[in-house]
């Protein structure tokens, strides 16, 4: 076939959900970008499902959240357990109540979000080559990359690269970045199957066992499932769905009729050493795996993704400078970090041989696990603990300087995304820098706001939500975060010093 040479701003290796994703935000902030793949299509298959309340929100700035949730199968309660013993429910939106306008799970597999995320894409005018496998990639003297598909068919000049091409990434490889870790022993097992029974139904369904666990996600028919779990054999032996199917039955009393598909793969967990090595980036797999305890996996991918590429509209368009970009690894490496030591803790309770962790899964989890979950909902903590598991608790330092003045102590709102007040993210689908300001206010600054600095400011006629206090202004980031606040006497130099772009 002939060569093809395009020329582009960023350039996005793989299409999965976080180039998508990345490739979605990208070309609505209005920058160019190409991504490639070696598949013919988006996946058919795919163990990611769980879609958290942070990546719903961003959904919706993107004009796509009535889209996601009509797709989406809502898991309004999760049904923990031991072995063949159901708990009571945790209800979700008990404990999202005032947190998001997203307080479920929602169950939508990767390849439909890849499936919606590609038609957006084509609607904002950029197709997905296709059946084009990435090769190589070499920086360029006067900056930038090139960037060569197999058999140089497609030769792409762009300013930056960003490899989401997965965990066994060739940008992470090409570009020398270390991919640091551990692989787990245990073999996980996953199973798209249908006439379930023995479950809470519309409910993600966890139940313990001495040595087995069993996760499962409800897929839209009342008896579809998707089920996941571990199976101990030795390393490298294969494993038998009957064998699966077995275990199922006599330990935790779920049989089904048969399955769509179903695969079996090790668990690993790892994160690469950098995020950025010049026009370089990594993001989603290619920088961070970790095990599917928590769905937390492709939410982050998502996440990164939104990310990066609001920086980098803000460094193309000339709003802020080209080391704004290391700000990426800043924020979101820290976040990869503690979401994997989170979940290989989480997933060394549910696993481990030791003695402590099955006496803890014996006697812990059946004893005192029933009555946690009748607890639990009634404090007002409770909020806290869906906050850190719909990704809508985490928090950035704004700036090195920022966190040595904080001494490590982090704010309730600055560095975090912008709390949900019932009426303020409609603004946010502007993906641009604002300010926001609840209740009374000073009129005289607002305008100062806007006539110096350049900035809309959205009003609202009270502050509902805890944190957000009356009549402070609020900078908030295109990708929701609120980057400073201060009161009205110090508001445009404040907000002025968080800027990018502003040098006062």
């Amino acid at each position: 076939m002939p060569q093809r040479h395009l020329k582009t701003d960023v350039v996005v290796v793989g299409a999965g959900p976080t180039g998508l994703m990345l490739a979605n935000c990208l070309a609505r902030l209005g920058v160019g970008v190409v991504v490639l793949d070696g598949k013919a299509a988006p996946t058919r298959e795919s163990r990611a499902l769980v879609l958290q309340a942070r990546t719903m929100e961003v959904y919706d700035q993107l004009g796509m959240g009535d889209r996601v949730l009509a797709a989406a199968e809502k898991a309004g309660a999760i049904v923990p357990g031991f072995e063949k013993r159901r708990f009571r429910a945790v209800n979700l939106r008990r404990l999202a109540e005032g947190v998001t306008p997203y307080p479920h799970l929602y169950v939508l597999e990767q390849s439909e979000n890849e499936r919606l995320l590609v038609e957006n894409l084509s609607a904002l005018g950029v197709e997905v080559q296709w059946n084009h496998e990435f090769e190589s990639l070499t920086p360029q003297a006067g900056g930038g990359v090139e960037v060569r598909s197999s058999g140089d068919e497609l030769i792409i000049s762009a300013k930056y690269c960003v490899g989401a091409d997965g965990s066994s990434s060739l940008v992470r490889s090409i570009a020398g970045i270390a991919f640091e870790g551990v692989t787990n022993l245990h073999t996980f097992y996953v199973a798209d199957a249908v006439g379930v029974r023995g479950l809470a139904l519309d409910s993600i369904n966890l139940r313990f066992g001495e040595r087995d666990f069993l996760l499962t996600f409800p897929m839209g028919a009342h008896d579809h499932e998707r089920l996941l779990g571990v199976v101990r054999t030795p390393e490298n032996e294969p494993v038998p769905e009957e064998a699966v199917r077995e275990m199922l039955d006599r330990v935790f009393s779920v049989t089904y009729a048969s399955t769509r598909w179903f695969s079996t793969y090790r668990v690993h967990h790892r994160v690469a050493a950098r995020f950025r090595a010049g026009p370089v980036f990594l993001a989603g797999d290619a920088a961070h795996v970790h095990s599917p305890v928590g769905a937390q996996g492709m939410n982050t991918g998502l996440q990164d993704a939104h990310n990066l590429a609001c920086k980098l509209a803000d460094v193309l368009a000339g709003r802020a400078p080209e080391n704004y970009l290391d700000r990426y690894e800043a924020e979101r490496r820290p976040v990869a970090r503690r979401l994997i030591g989170t979940t290989d803790t989480m997933f060394g309770i549910v696993t481990s041989d030791k003695r402590a962790a099955r006496l803890f899964r014996r006697w812990f989890i059946r004893l005192l696990a029933p009555i946690g979950t009748s607890v639990i909902p009634r404090f007002g903590a409770s909020s806290r603990l869906f906050e850190y598991v719909s990704q809508t608790r985490i928090h950035y330092w704004m700036s090195d300087e920022a966190k040595r003045a904080a001494h490590g102590r982090r704010g309730k709102v600055v560095g975090r995304r912008l709390p949900w007040n019932g009426d303020n993210y409609e603004s946010l689908r502007a993906m641009s820098w604002q300010v926001h300001v609840y209740g009374t206010f000073d009129e005289a600054v607002a305008k100062r706001l806007e006539d110096e600095l350049g900035l809309s400011v959205s009003t609202f006629s009270e502050a509902r939500h805890r944190r957000l206090e009356s009549g402070r202004f609020y900078l908030v980031r295109p990708d929701g975060f609120v980057a400073a606040s201060a009161r009205p006497h110090t508001a445009v130099v404040a907000l002025a010093a968080a800027l990018p772009w502003v040098s006062i």
